[in-house]
């Protein structure tokens, strides 16, 4: 008997679908997960690297931004026990982002700047309106682009290499590119937010996130490096020349840059995990913060990390990333009105190593997709798009 109301044929389509962009050599190989009332079915396609090991379901990967949305609940954690508060400044807990000075125009020069209009808070960390982080502006040719580049804070494909108080004191000596609270600005949050949940709780990121979700949820792989005894299990991750149209490796599985502990825990996109291991997150926030007998989060603030929390002009201004159909909540996208067959609320996001989870209230559906290409650009990839056809496609009720 089908109880998660999904189709068996239509789940074979999905595999064969994606069976296609393996073969076509669009990614060397992947996982998928599909989840609904229970059910789950998880399918391994390709090879870890090409030429290599086949995909197997336990696969560790690196998801990248799909790490936001794990910080912000840890965050949460210490919101509920009172330890932070939503709306006073972290000043206390980073005091180098205290007394802020914030550029007068965003590409203007660097001691061009005003005083910040209020402090820096928990909730700006949490919904990107802190006032810097990505600048959507290529090739780079802003000063406060370059000065973060050149000071190893700006977003990309590598983590900061510095350790979590040398990373704030170089992102605390740059301007603000907006005011507090103004305008949403990609990724330096959650970052931020990991120095911060280390500061508050007396402990490193990875052990708060060990101790207090990993372990409840029973995510065993997820951390942030592979250990040597799970290596093997560590695909090769890959990205396109544009020269000359042909995948080249981007980071090694034994000796790579997740071989190690890293010097910085990045809350923004520092984690490996498992299909089984995101999918028992993912599961725990469908649920409204429960898994099983125990709870991670309390209902409400589960509701409150997946609503919008964006003005309609924030949105505009982040047009690359949400369209005309989502918004951002704490940690994580928001769907805002139905533009796909997905429904209102979802909720969830990708990693630019070219991986996506999100998932559905109303259909009770989760999915995640595991590939290790990295992304060219913030548009969904079509390996991406398929997927979440196929999913809601599968749907049989």
């Amino acid at each position: 008997m089908n109880t998660g109301g999904l189709s068996k044929s239509r789940l074979s389509r999905m595999h064969d679908t994606m069976a296609g962009h393996v073969e076509r050599g669009d990614v060397p190989g992947l996982v998928t997960l599909i989840a609904r009332r229970g059910e789950v079915h998880i399918d391994a396609i390709g090879s870890m690297a090409e030429g290599g090991a086949p995909m197997q379901r336990d696969t560790i990967f690196r998801i990248a931004s799909m790490t936001k949305p794990i910080t912000a609940v840890a965050a949460m954690i210490l919101v509920e026990e009172c330890r932070l508060r939503l709306d006073e400044p972290v000043d206390e807990w980073l005091p180098e982002l205290a007394n802020r000075r914030v550029l007068r125009a965003v590409d203007g020069p660097l001691d061009d700047t005003v005083p910040a209009g209020r402090p820096i808070t928990l909730r700006d960390l949490l919904t990107f309106r802190l006032g810097l982080g990505a600048i959507m502006v290529f090739p780079e040719r802003y000063p406060i682009q370059i000065a973060m580049r050149d000071a190893d804070v700006a977003p990309g494909p590598i983590s900061p290499s510095v350790a979590p108080d040398e990373f704030l004191n170089r992102f605390g000596g740059l301007p603000l590119a907006y005011q507090p609270g103004e305008n949403w600005m990609y990724h330096s949050g959650s970052d931020i937010l990991g120095v911060l949940i280390a500061r508050a709780s007396g402990i490193t990121l990875g052990d708060f996130l060990r101790e207090r979700i990993f372990d409840p949820l029973g995510m065993k792989d997820t951390a942030f490096f592979v250990p040597e005894a799970k290596i093997d299990r560590l695909p090769a991750c890959y990205r396109m020349n544009q020269q000359t149209g042909c995948l080249e490796i981007f980071d090694e599985a034994r000796g790579g840059r997740y071989s190690k502990p890293p010097v910085f825990e990045a809350g923004g996109s520092g984690l490996v995990s498992t299909a089984e291991d995101y999918y028992a997150f993912s599961r725990m926030m469908l649920n409204m913060g429960k898994h099983g007998a125990s709870r991670i989060l309390s209902r409400p603030f589960v509701h409150l990390m997946t609503t919008d929390q964006l003005t309609p002009a924030q949105k505009e201004n982040a047009k690359i990333f949400f369209g005309d159909s989502s918004g951002w909540g704490f940690g994580m996208s928001v769907t805002t009105r139905r533009d796909g067959p997905w429904s209102p609320g979802r909720f969830g996001w990708d990693g630019g190593y070219g991986t996506s989870a999100h998932s559905d209230r109303q259909e009770d559906l989760t999915g995640i997709l595991l590939t290790q290409r990295l992304m060219d650009s913030p548009q969904p990839p079509k390996v991406f798009s398929d997927f979440w056809t196929c999913a809601y496609a599968a749907i049989d009720d």
